[in-house]
């Protein structure tokens, strides 16, 4: 019955998440400054993370050879996988009585569909966030809060696209976020966090909400060629909530906005087989060139 309910929750909570990133409510909005602003949680308490470098120090140099101006400009594409792709993850193809018990089991139902294929996102998102090269790219040291703030720009990146498919990409996006939570809780338990771990999850929750309809709120036609790079300085390279700075760090914030507009871009692109089997792969930056 608990995990019944907790289940609810989530679900329940990603749909305010949809229904917070409306295009009406964000108009009546005082200001769209405000709602990326929510002071992270004091992750200096972890001791199993290092302390973060402040981007916008002497010590924030470009990685060698990654000219950040140069970068993302290059046309959007589709980012499905090809059909003869080894990366493809193909739904099992079980025969005779195994298939007859499985359909019993509603392995084959919509929802166990559903639901192996938010996994298989999930893995995706990781993937792309765990790598050392995101890090290296965008010159961030990978501490509890950088890897957290990529993680939910990733996971905005799969929402918004999912949207796009109406209430089937919603109620696939729930499922995406109940994952996405548990994985949360287990990172932020290995981080060294236990006697306030509720807390933690609570604090973070609403985060992940004002880092969605900032996002979202940045990517509307009547929003300034500015926002959305302002609004990832401030959410995954600031250490509080500063004004973008005038030097490198500004080059990295600005590359990352881009890097984010096209894989919006891309993902758009991307059928819905795709991205409901989770056969996608976000762009590679292992070796960025355009």
């Amino acid at each position: 019955m608990e995990k019944f309910y907790r289940r609810a929750t989530m679900a329940s909570s990603w749909s305010r998440v949809c229904h917070l990133s409306r295009r009406g409510l964000l108009k009546n909005m005082e200001t769209r400054k405000e709602i990326s602003v929510i002071p992270f949680p004091r992750y200096s308490k972890i001791a199993a993370e290092p302390a973060p470098t402040m981007a916008g120090s002497p010590e924030f140099a470009f990685k060698e050879g990654v000219n950040l101006n140069k970068l993302f400009w290059s046309k959007p594409s589709s980012l499905a996988l090809p059909p003869d792709s080894p990366m493809r993850i193909e739904e099992p193809k079980y025969e005779g009585i195994r298939r007859i018990i499985l359909k019993m089991l509603l392995f084959y139902s919509k929802q166990s569909k559903s639901i192996r294929g938010a996994n298989v996102v999930y893995r995706r998102i990781m993937s792309q966030v765990d790598k050392p090269a995101i890090y290296d790219v965008f010159n961030l040291e990978k501490t509890f809060k950088t890897t957290f703030s990529l993680l939910v720009l990733h996971m905005w990146l799969c929402l918004h696209r999912l949207k796009e498919e109406g209430k089937e990409g919603v109620e696939f996006g729930q499922y995406l976020y109940e994952i996405y939570n548990h994985d949360l809780e287990l990172r932020v338990s290995k981080a060294g966090v236990n006697l306030l771990l509720t807390r933690w999850m609570k604090d973070l929750e609403k985060i992940f909400y004002g880092n969605i309809v900032a996002y979202d709120t940045a990517m509307l036609p009547e929003a300034k060629p500015d926002e959305l790079p302002n609004v990832i300085w401030r959410n995954v390279f600031s250490d509080g909530d500063s004004s973008m700075p005038k030097d490198a760090a500004k080059q990295a914030a600005k590359a990352m906005a881009r890097y984010a507009h096209r894989e919006a871009s891309c993902l758009s692109l991307t059928d819905k087989e795709a991205i409901f089997s989770g056969n996608f792969m976000f762009t590679s930056l292992e070796n960025p060139s355009t």
